[in-house]
Parts: C-alpha cells; sequence; structure tokens
C-alpha cells in the first residue's frame, strides 16, 4: 500500500487572508483535500499557522496544549468595534498617557485574567458565529472566561503618538485584540490592536514557517520532505510503546488494561501510542468496574 500523505506543515501566514484560504491553498499544492489547521488567525495577522495533512488533519480537536506567542503593535486613542484597526471607530481620546502609565497598565494584565471574547470573533453562541451576527448589527451576551498571560513585554514604538509593541506569551483561547483593548480602558484612553505577528504556538517557532510563496516554489517532494509527524502534535503527552499483541487489539478498538501492561497513568490522561513501527495512535486512560484502561481516542496510521 502506498504510504498515505500526513504531517504538519508550518506555514508563515500572510496579511489579507483567512486562515481558510491558507487551508484552499495547502489542498491544491499538497493535491489532498484532506486539510485542516490550528488555531485561527484572522485576516489582519500574520505568522505561524500550522496546518495539518492527511491523517494529522484528525488531530486538530485533540491537540492538548497551545501556548502561544504574539507580537503585537497597539495603538492608545482609539477604540472600534471590532478592537482592531480594521473596524468602525467608537471614539477616540487626546488623553495619551505617558510610557511609565502605560508600562504599569500592562503588568496588571500578568496572571489569569477574564476576558470576554469579541463580537467580530469565530466563536459559535448557540450554533452561529459571533461574527455573523456582529455583521448584522446584532450583539448578544457572551460569558467571560479565564486566559493566562504569562509575560507581557512592551515597547515604544512613538510615545507621543501612543504606539508601542506588545510581546505576549500566553494560554490557547486568549485574544489579543481584546487583551488591547481592555489595557485601553484600564488607562481610560482606549485602545486598538493595528499589527498581529504570531511567532510561537505549542513547540513550533515561526522560524521553521515557510511562506505559500515559497512552498509554491518547491517541487511536491521538497514539500512532502518538510511535514512534521503528526506525533510532534502531542509531545507533552507521555509515551506508551504496546506489545504486537496489544497494538493489535488497540487497533480494532479494545481498551487495554494498565495491569496488563504493567503501567498506571491516572484517569484522563492522553498517551502517545506506539508498537514496533513507531506512533500510530492517541490513546485517554478511562475508569471502567475491571480497572482503568487506555482507550483509542484517534488512530493515525492503520
Amino acid at each position: 500500500m502506498e504510504k498515505e500523505l500526513s504531517g504538519v506543515i508550518l506555514v508563515d501566514k500572510h496579511g489579507g487572508v483567512t486562515s481558510h484560504d491558507i487551508v484552499f491553498k495547502i489542498r491544491r499544492l499538497f493535491g489532498t483535500k484532506k486539510v485542516g489547521h490550528t488555531g485561527t488567525l484572522d485576516p489582519l495577522a500574520t505568522g505561524i499557522l500550522p496546518v495539518l495533512v492527511g491523517r494529522a488533519a484528525k488531530a486538530a480537536e485533540y491537540l492538548l496544549s497551545e501556548n502561544k506567542e504574539y507580537i503585537a503593535e497597539i495603538r492608545l486613542g482609539i477604540e472600534t468595534d471590532t478592537e482592531d484597526i480594521t473596524g468602525n471607530v467608537l471614539s477616540t481620546s487626546e488623553n495619551i498617557p505617558t510610557k511609565e502609565q502605560f508600562f504599569d497598565a500592562c503588568k496588571c494584565f500578568v496572571g489569569k485574567i477574564e476576558q470576554v471574547p469579541p463580537m467580530y470573533s469565530a466563536l459559535k453562541v448557540n450554533g452561529k458565529k459571533l461574527v455573523d451576527l456582529a455583521r448584522q448589527g446584532i450583539t448578544v451576551e457572551r460569558q467571560g472566561r479565564t486566559v493566562e498571560i504569562f509575560s507581557i513585554e512592551p515597547n515604544v514604538v512613538n510615545e507621543g503618538e501612543g504606539i508601542y509593541t506588545l510581546k505576549v506569551a500566553c494560554s490557547k483561547g486568549t485574544y489579543i485584540r481584546t487583551l488591547c483593548a481592555d489595557i485601553g480602558k484600564k488607562l481610560g484612553c482606549g485602545a486598538a490592536m493595528s499589527q498581529l505577528r504570531r511567532t510561537k504556538t505549542g513547540s513550533f517557532n515561526i522560524e521553521n514557517a515557510y511562506t505559500i510563496e515559497e512552498l509554491e516554489n518547491m517541487t511536491g517532494e521538497q514539500r512532502q520532505e518538510l511535514l512534521i509527524p503528526t506525533e510532534e502534535l502531542f509531545m507533552e503527552a507521555q509515551r506508551v510503546v504496546l506489545p504486537d499483541f496489544y497494538a493489535r487489539l488497540f487497533r480494532s478498538g479494545c481498551e487495554i488494561y494498565q495491569k496488563k501492561i504493567k503501567t498506571s497513568y491516572p484517569v484522563s490522561e492522553f498517551l502517545r501510542i506506539y508498537d514496533k513501527d513507531g506512533f500510530f495512535a492517541l490513546g485517554q486512560v478511562k475508569e471502567y468496574p475491571e480497572g482503568t484502561a487506555i482507550k483509542s481516542i484517534k488512530l493515525f496510521k492503520i
């Protein structure tokens, strides 16, 4: 059987296109419809977008951790309905804080914070995307959610005009647009994000990403050589190697009791499952009347 194309390609997304536009281009370049992405980037944003090709596309919903790093530009003295400069201006202010005031405000957002997702986002409420409702002029109540900002490093671009950059390390689900807007609210002058570049997601760095133009100028073989093994999406999970007999059972959908293979991982733990030929599945520990067992969550190789 011909080896099925599978793995992760790191794309350096350019501005002015959606993440779905990038998926469409990768489908064409790799000649497969089985393509997905992790961590949507707005059209304004650039930077690293891991794109999942072939069987790897089945991994997206099971990614364990997607801590991210960004470099954003923030403009003080302006509020928009999208929380970035692409939106309609709601208010402006000439009362621009000093650099020291801005830096002090940024410190207040380090740690676990509550964010209310913006209306202009792909988040769904009652089955409908917020952005679709926002474009109809509809605003709905959104539940705040806890995210974590690990660090913020502010730098001056133009203090007089209130333009700065923020280097942000954060947990998955963080809206950098909302972070900028919330900093502006705290300062009392308003703020909007004017640029955004994602430099890291999970264990993947922008230095290892390729632009669509670079990928288009490669041969098919060269592009395939860039595919990162699917297992690297789950490097935070523990590695379990199953003997041949149990590997066959696992592939057929049987749960493998931990006492049989002498493991003792806690319930709900995700595990990278290997056989003698390498990584082939993601498993999770489940509780059964007879004890704990490893259950197949996704098979990536048959």
